[in-house]
């Protein structure tokens, strides 16, 4: 089997970003400055669950799809990790890229408390971080979830959780630190550069959540490098958001928030 060469190897970076979290983070910036030039940023909204439908069954159908959709990536960089010499003759099989990025089954007690522990660790200083920067005015107000409340929409938000957890953690922990160090890039130059892309797409939320994200990102990334298993942080990155989607959309309009 041949090694891909770093010219090669980067050209499959571009691609896969420009597919996904690249892509997402041109748009945020974007998004950043029409805000910034419309209004103060503390007067800026940032919707991050809407409805795309007014008629019941076809917004949960443009939900799924959306959901769907936005894995493909993950497919991708799961077909780019696969080692075809540990493949079976005629199995086209992704096991060998799941082992490599850690993302699996093998420990699931030890990654669900690690999960546990990274999602406090991190959940308690975000809201702070949060409240500091509306009260900075470099935070947009943010709305977890506009979704209406169908029967639907708790398991479609879990859902939501779950695809953002494993399309970030996939690719810009697992795959790009895999691919950096095939760079020949040092170890901090790859965490500082996950960790800033990962800030970047949420740069439409304002300057608190890019600062947060970014913060995320250095320890995830430290962790995958002490561990090589990308698993631990989904878990704490999923219950994350169900904490803030579903807790959003079931308690938000009680406590007086959207």
């Amino acid at each position: 089997m041949l090694v891909p060469s770093r010219r090669r190897l980067r050209l499959e970076v571009w691609i896969v970003l420009g597919l996904s979290l690249g892509q997402s983070a041109v748009y945020s910036v974007v998004q950043l400055l029409d805000k910034m030039t419309r209004a103060p940023l503390a007067e800026g909204t940032s919707t991050l669950n809407r409805s795309q439908s007014t008629r019941e069954y076809f917004d949960l159908t443009y939900q799924l799809l959306d959901i769907i959709f936005a894995l493909v990536p993950v497919l991708l960089v799961l077909y780019f990790l696969t080692d075809q010499r540990q493949a079976a003759p005629g199995e086209g099989s992704f096991g060998s890229a799941f082992r490599k990025l850690g993302f699996d089954f093998a420990r699931p007690g030890k990654d669900l408390l690690q999960g546990l522990g990274l999602a406090a660790l991190i959940g308690l200083p975000s809201l702070g971080l949060y409240a500091a920067g509306r009260a900075l005015g470099i935070t947009t107000a943010i709305i977890p979830s506009a979704l209406d409340a169908y029967w639907w929409t708790v398991p479609v938000l879990i859902l939501s959780a779950m695809r953002h957890a494993v399309l970030e953690e996939v690719i810009v922990v697992g795959y790009l630190l895999d691919r950096f160090g095939k760079f020949g890039w040092s170890m901090p130059l790859a965490i500082a550069v996950s960790s800033l892309l990962r800030g970047s797409y949420h740069l439409y939320q304002g300057f608190g959540p890019f600062i947060g994200n970014a913060v995320m990102g250095v320890v995830f990334a430290w962790l995958y490098t002490r561990t090589k298993r990308v698993m631990p942080l989904v878990i704490a990155h999923a219950l994350l958001d169900i904490v803030a989607f579903v807790g959003f959309s079931l308690f938000g309009k009680a406590v007086g928030l959207g």
